[in-house]
């Protein structure tokens, strides 16, 4: 059951890392372009929220499943995961900034909602998503995902 979590995890994430771009892309040609924000639009930026968001159920499962996760703190103690970089990245920085990025990409979301204008819901859905993409990218364990 840990691997299928472990693989169905690492290989959603293309599928999510690409919706984020396809949706910041379309915001940013969008904006540009002083087009009208249409359903067209609207469900590119809402795939983009949903990929995000499976993402992040999915790793959060991962992590209390994983044996490099939460049970590493159990195990070997917070000064000691602390330590090692690898291990700190695994179990400490990559689900918390990658929280923290859900958050911002959904934030953008609900304030593209709340715009009166095509500008404004182009601009916050490309600004929001945008920084949660480069959040994201940040702290995906590279040498991890691409072995």
């Amino acid at each position: 059951m840990y691997n299928f979590i472990q693989q169905f995890h690492s290989g959603w994430a293309y599928l999510a890392l690409l919706l984020l771009v396809v949706a910041i892309v379309n915001s940013l040609i969008g904006s540009s372009s002083h087009k009208e924000f249409t359903a067209k639009d609207r469900k590119i930026g809402l795939f983009g929220l949903i990929g995000a968001h499976i993402q992040l159920l999915v790793g959060l499962i991962l992590y209390f499943v994983s044996p490099l996760g939460y049970s590493n703190i159990g195990a070997l103690g917070m000064g000691e995961v602390m330590k090692n970089a690898a291990l700190r990245l695994t179990v400490i920085e990559h689900p918390i900034i990658n929280i923290i990025a859900i958050v911002v990409i959904t934030i953008g979301w609900s304030k593209h909602k709340k715009a009166e204008t095509s500008a404004a819901k182009f601009k916050s859905i490309s600004i929001f998503y945008l920084i949660g993409l480069v959040l994201l990218l940040s702290r995906i364990p590279w040498g991890n995902w691409l072995s």
